[in-house]
C-alpha cells in the first residue's frame, strides 16, 4: 500500500491596507517559494484589505518530519 503524500504548508500576506499590492511583490514571492520547491494552491484578498494572502504547499520531507518529531533538537 502506498503511503499518502504529507505535506508542509506556508502563507504570507503581501501588501498594506493603505498602500494595496503591487503585481511585482506577488510575482516575487511566487517566484522565490517556487524556487524552494513550493506550489501556490490558493491566493485570495480579504475583503476591504488591499492586501493578498498566498498559501502554498510542498511535500513534507524526511528531515523536516524528524525535525518536527524532536522539537527539542531544532537548531
Amino acid at each position: 500500500m502506498v503511503e499518502p503524500i504529507q505535506w508542509e504548508y506556508r502563507v504570507r500576506t503581501i501588501g498594506s491596507s493603505i498602500m494595496g499590492t503591487k503585481d511585482e511583490a506577488i510575482e516575487e514571492t511566487l517566484n522565490e517559494w517556487g524556487e524552494e520547491g513550493w506550489e501556490a494552491t490558493m491566493v485570495y484578498t480579504p475583503e476591504g484589505s488591499g492586501k493578498v494572502t498566498i498559501v502554498a504547499k510542498r511535500p513534507l520531507t524526511d528531515a523536516v518530519r524528524r525535525e518536527r518529531s524532536m522539537p527539542g533538537l531544532r537548531r
